[in-house]
């Protein structure tokens, strides 16, 4: 299993001239030879900062130690810490809390509980169906019945033990099989037509069914969860949040303390990571702690131990499906009638836009003529699952991608001509299931590409030579699609603002309401801002997101981070340059037209002029210096009810090839190469790009194959610690890592020509499934491969031991054999009615 070392990692080292040459024009230069080594030192002076590979705007600060994250701000005098106390129980009624022996414990001040809360007692989301502290139940192990305030954080976490909560254990649903049958949901089900399916799969040629579990993920966020509340003057309140969402931690904080939005301010300089994890938890940390700092008049800080965090907060959500598909001779599907169980834990959080997303995303790169999906929003007495990187959209990708893999498998097809056999169409079979017309297209040729490029039919060949020779370890290889959809579902949050100072030095500040959290965004930022005023990157800098600054700002989410906010901040920064230019235009008697800003300079006809001297000019005739900026995604409407409309502005494309090797006597796999062709549009930093689809791409692979989430027979989460769940490390990175950009700007009026990358490439990784399964097919010819994900060696050694009820054949009606056991083994017993549960 030895991984192949001829290939870097860099975008310089492609084969491909004409993907070279294009990578090469993204990042403004001209085409180089691949060994040829590029020094920005080398560039014209006056070269543009967008489509250039600079360093993120805190890689030295963070490489030396001195990038400050929440737990570095100096802590003002007086300052506690918080410690959860956390229920042991996965259901029952709460019937007593006795806190004597923790406030005996040395340096405890205080224990909060629900009866502290000064505004509503529960969080102010959505749904409105989750305490701030648990009450009269508790729904999880692990929820969080109050915090134990003390001098130092390990003396209110030893105290914390301390606490005695009476519990009476009632039955907990922990299985979404479980919940399915017993009706209960944290939100009515939805199901969403095209056609119709059941007659299409009544008529098809030949039909599959099948049932198919994919876990959740743990984010593992670097910086863990963690809020410091400071009191201010009148009833004013500063939150320092490691937060994607600043705004809705003003909301949340000011709806517990019952006080306006006003008196709270937010402030987020950058995260540790946040992967969707800290797009709505990371309120209640922040309200945890500001109902504390209320009660005893004094800054409070809470960081959750690593072990609280994974019991607390929510994951990936898992899924369980169930599906009849129909097809034809050719691989082409004729009819789909698909099942999704999503495992919400004991409240909605973001599961409803999740499940929705999921549902959207069931076609991946595929038209489905007939089809009717239903999708199923179950409550289980776990964590409350939450974003992750891809939203659902993964979990709607690898459904269909298996259903492709079971058909090529069925019909003895090679997989990649199935995939290509149903892809969308340009001019037919273009509108997806839920109405809206793919207009960007690029599948076809995209595929074509990686498929000559990564030299997968003679890769093919190679691995299958190399299996009948090899009893031992089995290889595997599939190339996997991804077409992604951008935006918000909800569109009301596809809007952003950002504000540009100029100072009378030239200096330019910006801010806006996105956060940092190591993807780069205030790098862009800050690129698309140079350009805008023809100044130098070094002379612009981007602060730390304020809510008193940009208000009402969305999320960093949904991969439109750089989408909303650069735009925004292109717009500020085009008000003042357009205020300078009326300015240098009526000194030197041309129109504003004729007006550039180049190079750090303002030129006219007349002649140039240094950008900071045309500022101190303009400031001392009192011209406007600084402006607001706002923008909203145009095109995008969606109709919740019916899950019908245009909910994404663009689609993000991709493919990639990946080839895997399973040891078939323990189940072990290992990812051996992987190539990846992907659409970033014309990149605003190259170098930064290629990281997220590097990064995504492997934190996919974890949820593919290593990052198992446990839970016991009581409900409580084993795999709660670095030492029992695991992540991807250095070692698991193939050497073999090729990443190529499709060489085309976005075709929508996007900011640079740029297209989102911070979710799309996650769902590349669905390759390292679909190869696994291959090498699992290479081991055990003629069976059907029975692969629950993650893909642990468990769970490998469990494939290659199934015994499949029948062999890949047609049955004597003419008609293919399921592709899994029979739908009364499935545990998929939804009531018709869909009927909600609380």
């Amino acid at each position: 299993m030895n991984a192949a070392k001829d290939i870097s990692v860099s975008r310089d080292a492609v084969a491909d001239p004409e993907v070279r040459a294009a990578n090469a024009r993204a990042d403004g230069l001209p085409p180089a030879d691949p060994a040829e080594k590029t020094s920005l030192a080398r560039l014209p002076a006056h070269a543009r900062a967008a489509g250039r590979s600079t360093p993120h705007e805190s890689a030295r600060a963070q490489v030396a130690g001195a990038a400050t994250y929440v737990d570095d701000i100096p802590e003002v005098r007086g300052t506690l810490h918080a410690a959860p106390i956390l229920s042991t129980v996965a259901h029952g009624k709460l019937l007593g809390v006795d806190t004597a022996a923790a406030l005996a414990m040395p340096g405890v001040r205080d224990v909060i509980l629900a009866r502290d809360i000064p505004g509503d007692p529960l969080l102010g989301n959505f749904s409105h169906d989750e305490p701030v502290f648990a009450r009269e139940t508790v729904q999880h192990i692990g929820q969080v019945i109050g915090v134990v305030l003390a001098g130092t954080v390990m003396q209110a976490r030893r105290a914390a033990r301390k606490v005695v909560c009476k519990i009476e254990p009632l039955p907990a649903l922990l299985k979404v099989q479980d919940a399915l049958k017993a009706e209960s949901y944290v939100l009515p089900p939805v199901f969403v037509k095209r056609g119709d399916a059941a007659a299409a799969l009544k008529k098809a040629a030949h039909t599959l069914h099948g049932t198919l579990e994919v876990g959740g993920q743990e984010h593992f966020y670097l910086e863990g969860q963690v809020a410091y509340v400071v009191p201010q003057e009148q009833q004013q309140w500063l939150v320092y949040s490691s937060t994607q969402h600043p705004g809705e931690i003003q909301h949340w904080v000011s709806h517990a303390l019952g006080i306006a939005n006003h008196a709270v301010r937010v402030e987020c300089r950058r995260m540790g990571g946040g992967f969707g994890g800290k797009e709505t938890q990371s309120g209640q940390m922040a309200v945890w702690a500001a109902i504390a700092a209320h009660k005893l008049h004094c800054p409070v800080k809470l960081r959750l131990d690593r072990d609280d965090d994974f019991l607390v907060t929510g994951k990936r959500h898992p899924f369980a499906y169930e599906y009849d598909v129909g097809f034809d001779a050719t691989g082409r599907l004729t009819g789909l009638k698909l099942t999704m169980a999503v495992n919400c834990g004991f409240s909605a959080d973001l599961s409803g836009p999740v499940a929705d997303r999921a549902v959207f995303h069931a076609d991946n790169a595929y038209f489905l003529e007939d089809v009717e999906i239903a999708s199923y929003r179950c409550k289980t007495n776990t964590q409350s699952n939450t974003a992750f990187r891809g939203f659902g959209g993964p979990q709607g990708m690898i459904v269909i991608e298996a259903i492709m893999g079971d058909i090529a498998r069925t019909l003895g097809l090679d997989a990649l001509d199935v995939r290509k056999r149903n892809l969308y169409g340009i001019g037919e079979r273009d509108t997806t299931h839920y109405q809206m017309k793919v207009e960007d297209n690029i599948l076809e040729p995209l595929l074509a590409k990686l498929e000559q490029s990564s030299q997968y039919r003679q890769r093919r060949k190679t691995i299958a030579a190399w299996n009948k020779t090899s009893p031992v370890i089995q290889r595997g290889i599939a190339i996997t699609p991804v077409k992604f959809g951008i935006s918000f579902t909800a569109t009301l949050f596809n809007q952003a603002g950002a504000l540009v100072h100029v100072y009378t030095d030239g200096s330019v500040q910006v801010n806006h309401g996105g956060t940092e959290m190591g993807q780069g965004l205030n790098t862009k930022v800050a690129q698309i801002v140079a350009d805008e005023l023809g100044v130098p990157l070094a002379q612009v800098l981007a602060t730390a997101s304020d809510t008193s600054k940009i208000p009402n700002a969305s999320a960093t989410a949904a991969s439109a981070g750089t989408d909303l906010n650069a735009r925004a901040a292109q717009y500020a920064a085009r008000n003042v340059r357009d205020n300078l230019a009326q300015f240098v235009a009526g000194l030197d008697r041309c129109g504003a037209g004729a007006v550039q800003f180049e190079g750090g300079e303002v030129i006219t006809p007349a002649g140039a002029r240094p950008f900071t001297e045309v500022v101190k000019l303009a400031y001392a005739n009192r011209i406007q210096l600084w402006s607001d900026g706002f923008y909203r995604t145009p095109k995008i409407h969606y109709d919740k009810a019916t899950l019908t409309g245009r909910p994404f502005y663009y689609f993000a494309y991709g493919a990639a090839c990946t080839e895997v090797a399973i040891d078939t006597l323990t189940g072990e796999s290992r990812v051996l190469k992987v190539d990846i062709l992907h659409d970033v549009g014309t990149s605003i930093n190259p170098a930064i790009d290629i990281g997220q689809i590097e990064g995504g791409f492997i934190q996919g692979m974890g949820w593919l194959t290593t990052e198992q989430l446990v839970w016991n027979d009581k409900g409580l989460l084993s795999t709660h610690a670095p030492s029992t769940y695991k992540i991807p490390a250095t070692g698991d990175v193939p050497e073999h890592f090729k990443v190529d950009f499709w060489p085309e700007p976005n075709r929508e009026d996007n900011v640079f020509g740029s297209k989102a990358v911070g979710e799309p490439p996650l769902m590349l990784a669905i390759s390292v499934y679909e190869a696994l399964r291959d090498a699992v097919a290479f081991a055990r010819p003629g069976r059907a491969v029975v692969l629950e994900a993650p893909a642990t060696p468990e769970h490998v050694l469990q494939s290659l031991s199934l015994s499949w009820r029948g062999l890949l054949a047609p049955s004597p009606s003419g008609r293919g054999n399921h592709a899994e056991n029979d739908a009364g083994d499935s545990g998929f017993a939804p009531s018709p009615s869909g009927r909600r549960q609380g």
